[in-house]
């Protein structure tokens, strides 16, 4: 949901990779209806494994809760966002965390020197 919202917000002017230290399968159903209710659709995204090349080409790394099993690199900005857990959880409260998820993103991208959109 984070990848969502980062490329809808900020389009071309973020390069997003999003990834998880114990990816599913496929992309939480109920996330992809919770976003779609935004005018988001993340349907076509797929989980892919978080890699130490991953974080290696990142400037800012997000965490969710992945704890020990995310590589740590020297230059690179750490954020640690406090979530629940989608997985299994009913519309209501991914909905509740979508939101969050989203508050966060805004508060990120309000940080970020990003070149102005065109």
């Amino acid at each position: 949901m984070a990848a969502g919202f980062l490329t809808h917000l900020a389009g071309d002017r973020v390069e997003v990779r999003s990834a998880g230290s114990l990816p599913g399968h496929q992309v939480n159903p109920v996330a992809v209806e919770a976003m779609r209710e935004a005018g988001i659709d993340i349907s076509t995204a797929t989980p892919k494994l978080l890699t130490p090349d991953t974080v290696r080409a990142s400037d800012y790394v997000i965490t969710m809760g992945c704890g020990d099993a995310c590589p740590i690199f020297p230059g690179k900005r750490y954020l640690d966002w406090h979530l629940l857990d989608p997985a299994g959880a009913g519309i209501q409260a991914v909905r509740t965390i979508r939101d969050q998820i989203e508050h966060h993103v805004r508060h990120l991208l309000a940080e970020l020197p990003l070149p102005a959109t065109g």
